[in-house]
């Protein structure tokens, strides 16, 4: 039996299918659908049942000897970078993902949860992942914040060899649609393009990056989820790791293979940044992938445009399809 938090997120819902995949099917779905149109991803996908956030806790301790569960893959959070709300960030991100974490500990459970490249911050300390400097890093917002503080809790309590944490960097692809504002700027160039003909980047205001020379890790979530299901088999691996392609890669690159991939000319605005964001802004990002080929999980990463393409035409194009 695996559990899946955020389920029907954009990460949780593409794990189940990579499941389902393997022919996986007794799956706990968790996540908090509400009025969102995130449902959809869960269409098609085969597991065994589903719960809101709010009941999983005393569900899992209601369990019979029997019904042990064999790996929670807690991907649910908010993942808001301009949420402002704290306190909700406090108990969704950190105090729910501590309580999972306990459970998982004490019962013997496989437990894989979610970090965030966010927890760099400007990057001033490099990107990474040995543990000795977790406790160094500064991120620019809250949510960097919440993940950086479960990353150090799992320290603090010495769970690094009972736990697998992932950093995940800028992942893109389908089942993102649901996402408002924090989707892929994939997503949002594609809808730009097809409106207006045009992709709006933010200007930089950073010395040394000219505008849409701005740099991120870009990572393809099916890349991402072949890496999870390897994890969730190789029970051996814990620790907290970055998951990008080890490759940063401009905004222009970006828009670049929209357009390319729409077989259409690249037509790039550059617009003023809002001022809340200036100052925390990440103008630079690049997944050190060392520690996690060192072991021996097979590292995929499909080159950014052809990422894009099949993005863009297999799932974009179609509108309604998904992972």
């Amino acid at each position: 039996m695996i559990v899946v938090t955020g389920g029907a997120g954009f990460i949780g819902s593409a794990v189940i299918s990579r499941l389902n995949r393997a022919g996986i099917k007794d799956i706990i779905v968790v996540d908090s659908l509400k009025s969102t149109e995130k449902w959809k991803n869960l269409v098609g996908k085969q597991y065994s049942l589903y719960l809101d956030k709010s009941e999983l806790m005393s569900y899992l301790n209601d369990l019979s000897c029997e019904q042990k569960v064999d790996c929670i893959i807690h991907m649910g959070a908010c993942s808001s970078t301009t949420e402002k709300d704290a306190d909700y960030l406090m108990m969704n991100n950190y105090r729910f993902s501590i309580g999972l974490a306990e459970y998982a500990v004490k019962n013997k459970v496989r437990f894989i949860y979610a970090s965030s490249a966010a927890t760099y911050g400007d990057g001033n300390e490099g990107f990474s992942d040995d543990l000795d400097r977790i406790k160094l890093l500064k991120p620019l917002n809250m949510y960097g914040y919440s993940k950086q503080m479960m990353d150090e809790w799992v320290l603090h309590n010495n769970l690094q060899n009972q736990v697998v944490g992932i950093k995940f960097f800028n992942v893109f692809g389908p089942n993102e649609y649901h996402k408002g504002d924090m989707k892929s700027v994939i997503y949002k160039s594609y809808y730009q393009i097809l409106a207006e003909g045009t992709v709006r980047l933010f200007k930089s205001y950073k010395d040394g990056y000219a505008d849409g020379e701005q740099k991120r890790d870009f990572v393809y979530v099916k890349d991402c989820i072949e890496i999870i299901y390897q994890l969730v088999q190789n029970t051996q691996i814990n620790g907290i790791y970055n998951l990008g392609t080890g490759k940063a890669r401009t905004w222009k690159d970006l828009a670049t293979a929209v357009f390319k991939a729409m077989n259409r000319e690249p037509n790039i605005e550059f617009v003023e940044m809002p001022e809340y964001l200036r100052e925390k802004y990440q103008y630079y990002t690049q997944a050190d992938m060392r520690n996690l080929s060192e072991t021996g999980i097979e590292l995929k990463s499909t080159n950014l445009e052809d990422a894009v393409k099949d993005y863009v035409q297999n799932y974009l194009m179609k509108e309604d399809a998904h992972l």
